[in-house]
């Protein structure tokens, strides 16, 4: 078995509006699960997931700065092409 995997997520021309919508959608998924993976933590050991708490902040500022892309696009009636792969390592533990 191969030790890496690549998917394609996302792979297209979009207009300004579902580019905004895919995008959002993507990142306030992986944001939301940083928001729970944290609150598990609160509950469970009393303390703040130091990983989700440092994540969150900057998917918010990705998810601003593409906003601000989107905009500039729409603004100019231009398309967006969006392309995203998911790449999975299958890490050997025992080394």
């Amino acid at each position: 078995m191969k030790n890496q995997h690549t998917f394609k997520l996302i792979d297209g021309e979009f207009s300004s509006k579902e580019s905004h919508e895919i995008l959002q959608n993507v990142f306030s998924s992986k944001i939301h699960f940083h928001e729970m993976k944290n609150f598990s933590s609160q509950e469970r050991f009393g303390k703040n997931d130091e990983c989700a708490i440092k994540r969150i902040p900057h998917l918010n500022n990705s998810l601003k700065e593409i906003i601000q892309i989107i905009k500039e696009a729409e603004k100019n009636g231009n398309q967006i092409e969006i392309k995203s792969e998911v790449v999975i390592s299958i890490l050997n533990k025992n080394v």
